[in-house]
């Protein structure tokens, strides 16, 4: 991913207002994230426990989406598998990241909801450049880049919906 800008990122959102993204808390250490190793950014707003931000490149534009999760926490034995890149964790590190539909859908309440990584991660996870709390992935027969795309093709069909 090319390293991108705040003025970049709050531009990219389709599923909430232009105040809304004017207002949202965006990661102060942009120069600092392994672009390189990206696929798309994510990050959890400190201000707002339940709110998560995504960005990423679709259809040569960034596309930005705003996420909510509940607050509660499964239990520490209990394990969940992230959607988009097939890492397992325990307790939290797993939860239902819920985005408002674009356009009129999402302005009369609907939405979509996938599986992810709580700390949106999944490009470190599947790269090895980050362990899961549980100390390790499940063992794949793909190779690094096949997972990559599999990543991001489960992120274009989550996107995809918000457009339906």
């Amino acid at each position: 991913m090319k390293p991108l800008t705040e003025q970049d990122i709050r531009s990219s959102f389709v599923n909430c207002s232009k105040g809304e993204a004017k207002r949202l808390a965006v990661p102060r250490d942009l120069e600092e994230r392994p672009w390189e190793d990206l696929d798309f950014l994510g990050w959890r707003d400190p201000g707002a426990p339940d709110r998560s931000y995504l960005v990423t490149e679709r259809e040569g534009r960034l596309t930005g989406v705003a996420l909510r999760y509940p607050s509660s926490q499964r239990g520490f034995l209990h394990r969940s598998m992230c959607s988009l890149c097939l890492t397992t964790h325990r307790g939290g590190g797993v939860s239902l990241m819920t985005a408002r539909k674009a356009g009129t859908a999402g302005r009369e309440g609907n939405s979509v909801g996938l599986y992810m990584c709580t700390d949106l991660a999944c490009s470190l996870y599947v790269r090895g450049k980050k362990t899961p709390d549980t100390g390790m992935r499940i063992e794949e027969s793909l190779t690094v880049e096949e997972q990559i795309a599999r990543t991001t093709g489960n992120l274009a069909a989550f996107l995809d919906k918000l457009y339906v």
